[in-house]
């Protein structure tokens, strides 16, 4: 399984695969039917429709980091109605916009709708992710935990520990805090990673 430092990697990841195989597998599909015409078109349909989403996301947000109000009032629009990854993406877009702005609660809404559209685990994971993370800066600690429970996959193991570790921490809970990196020095933790929890864990001791 491959294994990704944070969020962000997930994201780019996911991208770049619907990017990269969307058409592919649109094409296999419309090949498999052969003479099944309602099939190959509601097939049609599909692939037109994912192709129309696609474009509509594209305008969207080819203009969001202008940062005018139009721009950013037509992003939001685009991911309310659209219920899909395409609307997903669309949020976690507008949540970062929002977290610079430092609108953390604007950005905290448009999470809780981009998790409500997607339908990808990892998808999920990600915005879980920043999600726990934004609750943690909104002093939100127990959300952000509850939040991080629905992070599934082995791939998250680490980055999972450590934010937790962050988040117990907070509520000035060393023990829960050192308990949390110890593991997730011993997962999957990238190098850099580890070391990091490491420094984390001798800091508590300072």
């Amino acid at each position: 399984m491959e294994i990704y430092n944070n969020e962000n990697d997930q994201v780019d990841a996911l991208k770049r695969f619907f990017a990269e195989n969307g058409k592919a597998l649109a094409v296999g599909v419309i090949l498999g039917v052969g003479a099944l015409v309602g099939w190959r078109y509601w097939t049609s349909h599909q692939v037109e429709t994912a192709r129309g989403a696609s474009l509509a996301y594209e305008n969207a947000f080819s203009s969001l980091n202008s940062g005018k109000p139009e721009a950013i009032a037509s992003a939001e629009k685009f991911a309310a109605e659209t219920k899909n990854t395409y609307g997903a993406f669309a949020s976690l877009e507008l949540a970062q916009q929002y977290v610079d702005a430092n609108q953390l609660d604007k950005a905290e809404k448009q999470l809780q709708q981009g998790l409500a559209a997607a339908s990808d685990d990892n998808l999920k994971s990600v915005i879980n992710m920043r999600l726990a993370r934004l609750q943690l800066q909104l002093k939100q600690p127990d959300a952000a935990l509850k939040t991080l429970d629905g992070i599934k996959g082995e791939g998250w193991t680490a980055i999972v520990a450590d934010l937790r570790g962050e988040i117990l921490l907070s509520k000035g809970d060393k023990q829960g805090a050192r308990t949390a990196w110890e593991a997730g020095v011993k997962s999957d933790a990238s190098p850099a990673l580890s070391e990091m929890m490491r420094m984390k864990i001798n800091n508590l001791s300072i």
